[in-house]
C-alpha cells in the first residue's frame, strides 16, 4: 500500500534523462478508478452500503459504494500534452485531488494505467516519476530558512554546491523571493510561504508540476496576486502543470483546458471558453459562471419552422445557432429546463409577449453594473445588468418590491433535457 503521507525523500524528481525525447512531459491516464476498500467487520460495511441506499443529500458528493468499497474515481480518461496547463475542478468530494494525488505516487490506482511521457508509472515510486507537487498548506520546514527548505531536496541529490546556489537563486529571483532566503518560515507571509514552496518544486526541474489547491489558505486579495504570479511562472518555466482547485474563477483564467468532475466522474473537458459556451449539462452550466446560470422550466415547440420557447408568460424565438442545433438533431416539441446567464438577460422597459415580469428582491450595486435577485416564473432569479442599461431613476439602486421586466438574449440560451440533464444543442 502506497503511504497517504509524503516526505522530501519521497517526492525527489528522479535524475534529469538524456535526450529531449525521453523528457517529453506529456501525461496520459486510461481508465483511471479508486476504490478504497472497506476497514473493519462487515457491520461498517453493511453501514456504508445502508447509507448509501438512502436519499441523497442535498450539496454532499454522491459516491459509488460497491461491494470492492468506495468508488472515489471512476474511468478517469485524459490525454494531456507536453507543456499544457490543465486544471481538475469541481465541489469538494469529487476526487480531484485523489486523481492528482494518483498521478503523484501517493495513492494507488486500482485500475487503468498512468503513463508520463512514454513511460507506464503505475508502479513507480514518486521519487522516481520526476514530478514536483506543491501542496495547499505549503508543507515547510520551520526550523529551516528559506534557502535551506529551497535547496534541500537538491542536496539529498548531492548535487554540487554551486549548482545548488544557482538553482535556489534563479528561482528565487523568477519568484521574487531573494530578499527571504535567510528568513524562516514564521517570519513569511501565506503568500510568500506559498512562493518558497513553488520555488522548492522548480529548483527540482521536474517534468510535470502538481499543485494541489495552492491558492485556497489566501485571502481574496493575495489569491487574485498569485493567480497572475501563477500564469507568469508557467510563462517562465514552460513545462506541464496539473493543478486542481474548487475555485472555477482560479480554472478558468489559468487551464489551457479544464476537466470538470463531479462525484468522481468527468462531466466535460474543453477549453475554458467552450465549458462557458457550450456546457454539456446541467451541472457544469451550473458550476461555471459567476454568478451562476439560472434555470427556468420551459416548453420548447416549433411554429411556422422556427424554434420556440415559452417561460411563465413569454415567448422567445431561439436564435439562429440553436435553430440550425436544433433541426440537425432532429429535437421536437417537448419540455425544457432553460439555462441563460445573469449577464445574458436585459432589462426590458416594457411589457411584452418576449419579457417575463418579475419583483425585486435585493439590489446589489457593483459600480458599472448592479446584479437584481427578483422573483420571476416561480423561481429566484439574478440580473447583471450595466448601469448604463437601466432608466435613470434606477442607477442610484432599485427599491425592494418595485415591478421590473426583463428579456432573454435569444441567441445565448440554453436548453437542457429535464430528465438526462444533457445540453440538447451540443
Amino acid at each position: 500500500m502506497v503511504s497517504s503521507s509524503i516526505d522530501d525523500h519521497e517526492m525527489q524528481g528522479a535524475e534529469a534523462l538524456g535526450s529531449e525525447f525521453m523528457r517529453m512531459a506529456s501525461v496520459t491516464l486510461k481508465g483511471i478508478k479508486k476504490i478504497y476498500p472497506f476497514s473493519g467487520d462487515d457491520n461498517k460495511k453493511k453501514k456504508k452500503k445502508k447509507k448509501d441506499d438512502e436519499a441523497p443529500q442535498e450539496g454532499k458528493p454522491q459516491l459509488t459504494v460497491t461491494d470492492q468499497g468506495v468508488v472515489a474515481v471512476h474511468d478517469f480518461n485524459l490525454e494531456i500534452k507536453d507543456k499544457e496547463f490543465i486544471v481538475l475542478v469541481g465541489p469538494s468530494g469529487c476526487g480531484k485531488s485523489t486523481t492528482l494525488r494518483m498521478v503523484a505516487g501517493l495513492e494507488e490506482i486500482s485500475e487503468g494505467e498512468l503513463y508520463i511521457g512514454n513511460r507506464l508509472v503505475n508502479d513507480v515510486a514518486p521519487k522516481d516519476r520526476d514530478i514536483a507537487m506543491v501542496f495547499q498548506n505549503y508543507a515547510l520546514y520551520p526550523h529551516m530558512t528559506v534557502y535551506d527548505n529551497m535547496a534541500f531536496a537538491l542536496k539529498l541529490r548531492k548535487t554540487p554546491k554551486d549548482e545548488i546556489d544557482k538553482k535556489v537563486r534563479e528561482a528565487a529571483a523568477i519568484l521574487d523571493i531573494t530578499q527571504y532566503l535567510d528568513r524562516k518560515p514564521k517570519a513569511l507571509s501565506g503568500g510568500q510561504r506559498q512562493r518558497v514552496a513553488i520555488g522548492r518544486a522548480i529548483v527540482r526541474d521536474p517534468q510535470v508540476f502538481l499543485m494541489d489547491e495552492p491558492l485556497s489558505n489566501l485571502d481574496a486579495k493575495l489569491r487574485n496576486q498569485m493567480r497572475a504570479e501563477i500564469i507568469k511562472l508557467r510563462q517562465r518555466i514552460d513545462t506541464t502543470f496539473i493543478y486542481v482547485t474548487h475555485d472555477q474563477t482560479e480554472a478558468m483564467t489559468l487551464g489551457d483546458r479544464i476537466v470538470i468532475m463531479k462525484d468522481g466522474f468527468i462531466q466535460q473537458i474543453g477549453t475554458p471558453q467552450e465549458v462557458f459556451n457550450q456546457p454539456a449539462n446541467l451541472f457544469v452550466a451550473g458550476f461555471i459562471g459567476t454568478p451562476q446560470m439560472n434555470f427556468f422550466d420551459g416548453q420548447l415547440a416549433k411554429k411556422d419552422g422556427k424554434y420556440q420557447i415559452t417561460v411563465g408568460e413569454a415567448t422567445v424565438v431561439l436564435g439562429d445557432v440553436a435553430q440550425k442545433l436544433l433541426a440537425e438533431k432532429g429535437v421536437g416539441d417537448m419540455a425544457v429546463t432553460v439555462g441563460i446567464r445573469p449577464e445574458h438577460i436585459s432589462f426590458a422597459t416594457a411589457n411584452t409577449p418576449d419579457t417575463i415580469a418579475s419583483k425585486v428582491d435585493v439590489s446589489e450595486m457593483m459600480g458599472s453594473e448592479v446584479y437584481l435577485h427578483v422573483s420571476a416564473a416561480g423561481k429566484d432569479v439574478v440580473l447583471r445588468i450595466p448601469t448604463t442599461e437601466l432608466p435613470e431613476e434606477h442607477r442610484a439602486g432599485i427599491p425592494y418590491g418595485t415591478a421590473i421586466n426583463f428579456a432573454f438574449r435569444p441567441e445565448l440560451i440554453h436548453l437542457f433535457d429535464p430528465q438526462t440533464e444533457k445540453n440538447l444543442m451540443y
